[in-house]
């Protein structure tokens, strides 16, 4: 596999080894001792699906104590997926970085504690899959604004997107709890 950083060294875009042949292919999607060599060392205990229609964006979600880590992977379809540093200790607090992952290319996203996370839904339809270092924990979640200025996101919308109630209440960087 290869392990690239991107424009927030700490979030890193993981391309597995993909073998590939007439009737299909195989991956592993996550492997203990190949992942700690490339330095990637987690404990996951929960597995989330979701599935989201075209247009639909989620997030940008993320829980106070304790924060989750996530390993974001695309089953089908195509997303734009953000990670926003919330550490104010960090170098690239407030920052943001979005990757698109796809069923296709199979392209993983690790997204440490401390950052809040959603994607946007490129394709008719999506599903994610991510794996998270500790259980969810719905009174510390919080949501921050998806389209917060200070921020500055580049979502590649198609038309407005779809929120729930949730998303649409979420609150602005300067507003919101973040990490030390």
């Amino acid at each position: 596999m290869n392990v690239r950083p991107t424009a927030i060294p700490d979030v890193v875009l993981i391309e597995p080894k993909i073998f590939r042949d007439e009737r299909g292919f195989l991956l592993e999607a996550w492997h203990a001792g190949r992942y700690a060599s490339a330095g990637l060392s987690f404990t996951f205990v929960q597995d989330n699906h979701s599935r989201s229609m075209g247009g639909v964006l989620r997030g940008l979600h993320y829980q106070l104590g304790p924060p989750q880590g996530k390993l974001i992977r695309v089953a089908s379809g195509e997303v734009f997926d953000v990670a926003v540093d919330l550490r104010r200790s960090s170098p690239t607090f407030g920052q943001w970085v979005g990757e698109r992952l796809s069923a296709e290319s199979q392209h993983q996203l690790w997204i440490p504690p401390g950052f809040a996370h959603g994607f946007y839904v490129l394709s008719e339809s999506a599903d994610v899959l991510y794996k998270c270092t500790t259980f969810y924990a719905p009174a510390e979640e919080r949501t921050l604004r998806w389209d917060d200025p200070a921020v500055g996101i580049e979502w590649p919308l198609r038309g407005p997107p779809v929120l729930s109630a949730k998303d649409r209440a979420g609150l602005d960087l300067r507003d919101t709890p973040t990490f030390a």
